[in-house]
């Protein structure tokens, strides 16, 4: 019995054996075919896989960040992705740990792959939460894509190359650097592109600054960026249950305590919705002649990469250095955008159809009107597209008789607004004829580097750049040139008498064809006037009298030698400022009166960087001397007489009662109340058509132009429609901004005298407080010819 059992027994374990063995063969060729699988997808067999070069350098898209002068982003060039990458050590905290919290709380423990997680989601098909890693998931930003959920097979495939990239990329990069890389590839929708686009678009602000519930919103974004996007009115309250899941789960990993969490889950999303486009944000003006001047660098055989292809400054990451500063650009902004609404509101009042049939025009008949209306027609953007298209001129003048559906910029209350409304196309020609546009730059004389720069109101409404593109007559602006000829040539003092009478230039003497005379605005011709006083109430028969000795050539070849290249026709009327020159080119040119005599070329850009932070440009000063430190510094002395006795005398004004309703309704900011040294010149063309105020401290010197876009619309009388009044108000809140900024540390010290001064300032024998009294004098002292 004994031998038959053991038989039995024997026989048993045989059978058994054979399962052991056949367990062991599928359970060895599955590893062997995973690990075959994962082999195949590491060569490339199961599709195209990245090699390490590629791990090491992404592929992606970085947008070109325009830096200010204090370190701050001013704006973006991209077509596609708004990305900017940043660093590990610039993400706060509580975002990494929001992260880490909702995404992969073993992401410093496993190798790419979580197994437990992994395991979990096979058992339970997902449902109680994904298998995904941090690296898993950078995996398929960077290489995969989105996964194909219609074709098992290839979603099967792509997961298995996901795995393959999270371990290479592990073995790559460290912990930190994935979660960052992360991050930084994320699209968080509306061009956030990145955290930190993402952080500057709903929050307005950088990443390092993020709060616990800012940081929770941004990582929920994470789950679907589409659907929960925190734009205005798009889905607040699913972005807001899911910022709370995410909060929810920071608290169970214990990164913030159960109270936070309660509070928080409380509060708000409380957004700064900031949107970052060409057309939106801060220094837009200035932020496409950049994109000029960046293309023009690019095309640039000199400015190539190593490969020999040229930089896109779209793609490639670049970071330009620029001079612009961020506060004073916003002071500037801020300026604009609290006289201008004011200015316009009386100019809307003096051009209501009652008062004016053919408003915003005046003078101008019915066929004259038509014409500039059809000529504007004719240069606009809607001619030129419909030409394109092959149209006829008919078609498309019967196009602009259509009502259309379309949004308009409208001041209300202040702001720059835009509503809906339904207008014909030449209608809204003649609608935004009627609005008043502004130029204005800031530069430091003493390097020439630009500080602001604001070329119109509302870069998406008016794009014409009014600071280097628009041209205008100066007026009484370009005096101070023919002064300092004058000065340079004949060695006058500024206390030098000149009578007041009229003078004409005969026909012919300086290449005028007829006899020119010129008149002084106040209508007076009587008795004498040093030049001092002369500049400060803008006596235009004194300033002819100074052409008539000099001859306008030489005018004309100062204006050159001071940065002025636009044409200027050397005949006597450009005495007046009958010349069209920018705000750029007169910036430029009294900074060097402010610089001693040495001209400084305006420098917007100090150098450009590669995304790796090599330099690929350094700008090189470009200065020359134009006039003796002497003649330099009596022109500014000069021109310190007109915010003492003339028509800027409004700038030292502490406002007092006796100054009339006028200054209430229109100098907007008024008294300024500025008792500094200021040297300026205030500038009104004929008809009132353009306001200009020139004004200049030692380190700081800024230009304003106001005016319609037609010469033709224009203030009614030189009381509202003079420089003093369209242009000045600017010039006097942008400086007590900027004052008041302490960090900026603008002059209010002393012109510096030259140590070997031989030319007489010193005009004290004569009161320079009889030349103007404001109160009853000021509105009619400037109206040049």
């Amino acid at each position: 019995m004994a031998k038959k059992k053991t038989t039995k027994s024997k026989s048993e374990t045989l059978d058994f054996s054979k399962y052991v063995r056949w367990f062991w063969i599928v359970f060895l060729g599955g590893i062997l075919a995973v690990v075959l699988v994962f082999l195949l997808a590491s060569w490339g067999v199961l599709g195209e896989m990245p090699d390490y070069t590629r791990l090491e350098n992404p592929e992606t898209n970085l947008a070109s960040e325009i830096i200010s002068s204090d370190d701050q982003t001013l704006g973006k060039f991209y077509f596609d992705d708004n990305r900017t990458p940043i660093g590990y050590e610039d993400l706060p905290k509580n975002l990494v740990d929001a992260l880490i919290a909702t995404e992969d709380v073993r992401h410093y423990e496993h190798s790419g792959i979580d197994g437990r997680g992994t395991l979990r989601a096979f058992v339970f098909l997902g449902s109680k939460g994904g298998a995904s890693t941090i690296s898993q998931q950078l995996a398929r930003q960077l290489f995969i894509g989105v996964r194909d959920k219609d074709n098992t097979t290839n979603a099967i495939i792509q997961k298995i190359q996901e795995w393959v990239i999270a371990i290479r990329l592990e073995r790559q990069y460290t912990k930190e650097e994935i979660i960052a890389m992360y991050f930084n590839i994320y699209d968080f929708g509306n061009n956030g592109d990145g955290i930190r686009s993402a952080s500057r678009i709903y929050f307005g602000k950088e990443p390092r600054d993020l709060d616990v519930k800012e940081s929770a919103m941004l990582v929920g974004m994470f789950k679907n960026s589409s659907l929960y996007n925190p734009r205005p009115h798009k889905n607040p309250v699913g972005v807001r249950n899911r910022r709370n899941v995410v909060l929810a789960q920071m608290a169970k990993y214990d990164y913030i305590t159960e109270t936070e969490k309660d509070s928080l889950q409380k509060t708000e999303l409380d957004l700064n919705y900031s949107p970052e486009s060409h057309r939106e944000g801060i220094a837009t003006y200035f932020r496409e002649y950049l994109r000029g001047f960046m293309k023009d660098w690019a095309k640039d055989d000199k400015n190539r990469k190593p490969d020999g292809d040229k930089y896109d400054l779209y793609t490639d990451g670049l970071k330009i250095f620029t001079t612009i500063d961020s506060r004073m650009q916003q002071y500037a902004e801020n300026a604009v955008n609290q006289h201008m609404p004011r200015l316009q509101a009386e100019f809307d009042n003096q051009n209501t159809p009652e008062r004016n049939k053919t408003a915003p025009f005046l003078d101008l008949s019915t066929v004259e009107v038509n014409k500039l209306m059809s000529d504007g027609m004719r240069r606009g953007e809607r001619w030129r597209i419909l030409k394109k298209q092959g149209k006829s001129d008919k078609e498309i003048e019967a196009s602009f008789q259509k009502p259309t559906e379309m949004r308009v910029f409208k001041w209300i209350d202040g702001d720059a607004s835009e509503i809906d409304t339904i207008m014909k196309p030449i209608d809204s020609m003649r609608y935004y004829k009627s609005f008043l546009r502004t130029g204005m730059m800031s530069m430091d004389p003493q390097t020439g580097h630009v500080k602001a720069w604001v070329g119109g109101m509302n870069y998406r409404h008016f794009q014409y750049d009014m600071v280097k593109q628009g041209k205008r007559q100066v007026g009484s602006t370009f005096k101070p040139f023919v002064y300092a000829t004058a000065i340079d040539q004949l060695q006058l003092s500024p206390c030098d008498i000149f009578p007041r009478a009229p003078i004409t230039i005969e026909a012919n003497k300086f290449g005028n064809p007829e006899p020119w005379t010129t008149k002084n605005s106040d209508g007076s011709y009587s008795g004498e006037q040093s030049l001092k006083d002369a500049l400060a109430s803008s006596t235009n028969t004194i300033t002819a009298r100074l052409m008539n000795e000099v001859g306008p050539q030489p005018v004309v070849e100062m204006a050159r030698k001071l940065g002025v290249t636009s044409e200027i026709l050397p005949v006597p009327a450009i005495a007046l400022g009958t010349a069209d020159i920018s705000v750029y080119e007169m910036v430029a040119a009294y900074s060097t009166f402010a610089n001693k005599g040495v001209y400084n070329k305006p420098v917007m850009v100090t150098r450009i960087e590669d995304k790796n932070g090599t330099i690929l440009y350094q700008f090189v000063p470009e200065s020359k001397d134009v006039l003796s430190e002497e003649v330099a510094y009596v022109t500014v002395n000069l021109m310190e007489g007109v915010t003492k006795a003339g028509s800027g005398g409004r700038l030292r004004s502490k406002g007092v009662d006796k100054y009339n309703q006028m200054y209430r309704e229109v100098m907007t900011g008024y008294p300024y109340d500025l008792q500094n040294p200021i040297a300026g010149k205030t500038g009104t063309t004929q008809n009132q058509s353009d306001g200009w105020f020139m004004g200049m401290v030692p380190n700081l010197v800024t230009g304003v132009w106001v005016g319609a876009e037609d010469r033709a619309a224009h203030f009614r009388t030189i009381t509202y429609g003079q420089g003093a009044s369209m242009a000045l108000p600017i010039w006097g809140l942008y400086m007590n901004a900027c004052y008041a900024d302490e960090t900026l540390e603008v002059s209010k010290g002393q012109f510096e005298k030259p140590s070997n001064l031989k030319i007489d300032i010193d005009c004290t024998a004569k009161d320079e407080g009889d030349i103007l009294d404001e109160s009853d004098g000021v509105d009619n002292i400037e109206l040049d010819f």
